[in-house]
């Protein structure tokens, strides 16, 4: 791995005692997209919430691994691993610890980077936003992921957490991690496929997601993240329903 402005080394050291969980077989309830490009087929997983794997031509990535291990147990070990941000529906050290593999690389922000476990720390590279790194043919850009209503900010200040680019060949992938509709993802070009969080008070509504989407028009869109509280859960189908139908939207089992 390499990466530009900010130069950390991961090494492949397997973190001390630990135990994997017996493999199962892949829940029947998490669907599965394949998605053809130039370089090779991606196959999205989505797992629950905000988490998800996705198997690629450059190897196996989890983004946002939280729970129960045994939900992650009929996927390939990650080759990869990247964490947006320190929430627990987003990073968890118990989950990492199990998951991971000998050769397992992590990437996370800075903040979720000053908390890791030793074991997990030694894989792990951290990048703040602006920052880019490569994972052997794969270019990894960390964008900015924040809050923009006042009455939010106090959830992801500016600054702290990340979203993710991934660059694959011919194919460029958007997991926004928790954000709302801020002008960074506005602007975003040339994107295939986006990871959308929406809920409330966290992150946004679906005419928010959706007026961002109707700007950087992805080819096909994940609605994610979308339980909130206090009546602030979001409808994929509402959201699907405000999206111009040239973009297609990918309903996954995030909460079967």
């Amino acid at each position: 791995m390499e990466q530009t402005r900010r130069f950390f080394i991961a090494t492949t050291a397997a973190a001390g005692g630990i135990t994997l969980l017996p493999y199962s077989t892949r829940a029947a309830s998490h669907s599965s997209d394949v998605f053809a490009t130039s370089g090779g087929d991606i196959t999205v997983h989505p797992v629950n919430h905000a988490s998800f794997v996705m198997e690629t031509p450059v190897g196996t990535i989890y983004a946002d691994p939280v729970g129960d291990a045994s939900a992650y147990a009929g996927f390939p070990t990650p080759d990869l691993i990247l964490v947006t941000h320190e929430h627990g529906d987003h990073y968890n050290a118990e989950t990492l610890a199990v998951i991971v593999g000998p050769d397992t690389q992590i990437i996370a922000n800075p903040a979720v980077f000053a908390m890791l476990p030793a074991p997990l720390k030694d894989k792990t590279s951290q990048l703040a936003n602006g920052d880019f790194s490569t994972f052997g043919a794969l270019n990894i850009n960390a964008i900015p992921a924040y809050n923009i209503t006042d009455d939010r900010k106090k959830f992801h200040p500016q600054g702290r957490d990340n979203g993710y680019i991934l660059g694959f060949d011919g194919f460029r992938v958007y997991i926004s991690g928790d954000t709302e509709d801020i002008p960074e993802m506005r602007a975003l070009k040339n994107i295939d496929l986006t990871f959308l969080c929406m809920n409330l008070p966290f992150t946004m509504d679906v005419k928010a997601a959706a007026s961002a989407i109707a700007d950087f028009q992805p080819r096909f869109v994940y609605p994610y993240h979308y339980r909130g509280r206090a009546g602030g859960t979001q409808d994929p189908a509402e959201f699907a329903s405000l999206v111009d139908s040239a973009i297609e939207v990918k309903m996954g089992g995030w909460y079967s």
